[in-house]
């Protein structure tokens, strides 16, 4: 299971240091990262040093592994919603074409296209909830129409465009219409109330007991569709190799043409073969071809990588469909060093973990685990970036073959170059614990991160009598405790001798600023709910539930208020780290032995709700320091320098540092 997603105060490796591979001019450049500010996002740009020494081939297979990332971005936004990639087009078409729109009109448009863009749909990242335009439908459906006069080639909806917002103006502008993209509040009805578009005119009782009968065939890439009391599977796939071509055909069908010109420049035989098993598989949609794909990826080391599929599957309630992701990128080998030590340990420290034998493995396969550089993410990989990524996520290849962990190194070098100052002072207990984290906090982030891709999602094993994969066992529950697990791996950890010996780490102090910043991130985290008393997204309730667990369940954590502000002290780090083994025991158990009503039981009495007044006083806190509630990168472009005949004869790396001309050029929204 990916992701580690921590956006506060994240460091990884010797940011302070520049890479090897940097060139004098780089050094000296004066980079730009934070460009703007729209609400409580921000945009960033995304810089990719090392790309000019990969070799003319890696850079030619980075170009059209690139190019088929683009072309699959539209099915994560479809995705989100049945009407997103409407309103995407509709916004688009405004903004392409802008002359004579009402300067305020326009600003509203371009502000809410941008949150759009960064989001992959209408829907708040952090909270699930809708946001609509600043502008009234009037003053949207003017603007539409202004910038279809200014356009000689009609609308590219044989409807019209002004006809097309009237069909879909209530989802665009009503709040509470298709209100939260995935809906998993206690007593809801989970697919019926959510806005995603996994499922259409159906209720969760109706799913389970279609699914449960055996008719789902195609779990991971496929919409259920409920039509005349009939229940119908839309299987995600572009044709060919005998099967009739389905659901997102059209988008596919460019994946793969791109995919097809990759091929011929991959690194060797067997990444040619890896891509060229994918192919089939967007072809067929057939799971097991899905499941060749991955044993061969995951055995795959070469230097410029990729992830591209239907993958991730939080935004589904059952936890299921696989949301389309891409990040296609090269290894930063000067900094791989942490992540390759880890791994080469993997099974010391499976050996340790505090759950029972039955669920430890004993002959764990090291993970490949490299520090990387991303060349470009899309759909549930970007505009908004994790920092770590474990793959694959299917329990039974993980076991059998193991996995890949990837740390995204410009990626986070990207948030701390643009990250607010002054977080430390206003946030950190004492002096002391201010003074650990400016000492400790690189070597901290970088061990949680690590181990959390490294150790935590790779290890363990489940029940020799539970059926199936654990996520099927767990609907709506999977993801949270399998982020929360993969984190107090990491804490349980860090305390372990190995890693002074790994020379890792140079004092306990290291485990205590992780500790520190674990619980500190968590009221930070609380900045990203502006309203309401929930939280939705699976990273934030998985670190919610271990801190509430570990402050109700004991008296290791003191909450301090000192001249009217809120502080978090660990008074017993030994004691915290009993109780990080307490639950990280509970919650394997509840992975392996599939145990729903524990698992729920567990995330909605420490995950879901949030203390209201804690959260008002930090969004006062954190307004003095300009500090975003989350971030939307700006990708590096690649520009193919192309030879008399059209042969592509070298690949070079551009910075646009405009978020809206990147994103209107991947749609091709100039037409």
């Amino acid at each position: 299971m990916r992701r580690t997603i921590t956006v506060s105060l994240i460091i990884i490796l010797s940011l302070s240091t520049m890479t090897m591979a940097q060139t004098k001019e780089q050094k000296r450049e004066k980079r730009v990262y934070e460009l703007e500010r729209i609400g409580n996002a921000r945009t960033v740009q995304l810089y990719a040093d090392g790309f000019e020494t990969l070799t003319k081939k890696e850079k030619i297979f980075a170009y059209y592994m690139a190019r088929a990332a683009i072309a699959g971005r539209a099915i994560a936004i479809d995705q989100t919603n049945r009407h997103a990639v409407e309103i995407m087009n509709l916004c688009q078409e405004v903004l392409a074409r802008p002359d004579k729109i009402p300067a305020k009109t326009l600003k509203a448009i371009r502000d809410y296209a941008k949150l759009f863009w960064i989001n992959n749909g209408m829907y708040d990242y952090a909270t699930a909830r809708k946001f609509v335009p600043a502008c009234t439908p009037r003053e949207f459906e003017k603007a539409l129409a202004i910038a279809e006069k200014n356009h000689k080639k009609p609308c590219p909806d044989p409807g019209g465009c002004i006809e097309v917002f009237k069909s879909i103006e209530r989802v665009m502008f009503d709040l509470e219409y298709m209100s939260v993209v995935t809906d998993k509040t206690p007593g809801h009805d989970f697919i019926a109330q959510s806005a995603n578009n996994f499922y259409e005119g159906l209720t969760t009782a109706q799913v389970d007991h279609w699914a449960g009968s055996g008719n789902e065939k195609h779990p991971l890439n496929s919409k259920v569709v409920g039509r005349d009391g009939n229940m119908e599977e839309l299987v995600w796939r572009a044709g060919g190799e005998g099967v009739a071509a389905g659901m997102y055909a059209r988008e596919l069908s460019k994946v793969i043409a791109n995919l097809e010109k990759a091929k011929a420049h991959a690194a060797n035989g067997h990444q040619a073969k890896t891509v060229e098993l994918l192919i089939k598989y967007f072809k067929t949609g057939d799971p097991s071809d899905w499941e060749s794909f991955n044993i061969s990826w995951v055995k795959d080391t070469s230097n410029v990588d990729f992830i591209l599929g239907f993958i991730e599957v939080y935004m589904d309630p059952r936890g299921q469909k696989g949301k389309f992701e891409s990040v296609i990128y090269f290894t930063n080998r000067v900094q791989t060093m942490l992540m390759r030590k880890l791994a080469a340990n993997a099974q010391y420290f499976e050996n340790r973990a505090p759950w029972k034998d039955d669920y430890k493995k004993k002959d764990v396969i090291a993970p490949i685990a490299n520090v990387v550089n991303v060349i470009v993410e899309t759909g549930d990989a970007g505009p908004i970036s994790a920092i770590g990524i474990n793959l694959p996520n299917e329990q039974s290849i993980r076991q059998t073959y193991g996995s890949k962990s990837v740390l995204l190194h410009n990626v986070v070098a990207a948030y701390k170059a643009s990250e607010p100052k002054g977080l430390l002072e206003e946030f950190c207990f004492s002096r002391e614990e201010i003074k650990r984290a400016k000492k400790y906090g690189q070597t901290a982030d970088d061990l949680l991160t690590g181990m959390h891709e490294v150790l935590g999602h790779a290890s363990g094993k489940v029940s020799g009598t539970l059926k199936g994969d654990p996520a099927d066992h767990l609907p709506g529950y999977y993801s949270t405790l399998e982020e929360a697990r993969a984190d107090l791996v990491a804490l349980w950890n860090v305390f372990d001798p190995k890693l002074k010996k790994l020379k890792m780490v140079a004092s306990d102090d290291v485990g205590k600023e992780m500790y520190d910043a674990y619980v500190r991130n968590v009221f930070l985290q609380l900045r990203r709910i502006p309203t309401g008393d929930q939280l939705e997204e699976d990273h934030m309730k998985n670190r919610q539930m271990v801190v509430s667990y570990i402050m109700r369940n004991s008296d290791v954590i003191e909450v301090v208020k000192r001249r009217k502000k809120t502080y978090f002290q660990i008074t017993d780090y030994d004691g915290m780290r009993e109780m990080v083994g307490r639950l990280l025991s509970e919650v394997m158990r509840i992975k392996a032995e599939g145990d729903l009503p524990a698992g729920k039981n567990l995330v909605d009495t420490y995950g879901l709700k949030i203390n209201t007044a804690w959260r008002d006083e930090v969004m006062k806190r954190v307004k003095k320091l300009n500090m975003s509630a989350y971030t939307g990168f700006v990708m590096p472009d690649l520009k193919a320098v192309v030879d008399k005949k059209g042969n592509i004869v070298d690949v070079k790396m551009e910075y646009p540092l405009d978020l809206t001309k990147q994103m209107l050029d991947y749609s091709g929204a100039v037409r």
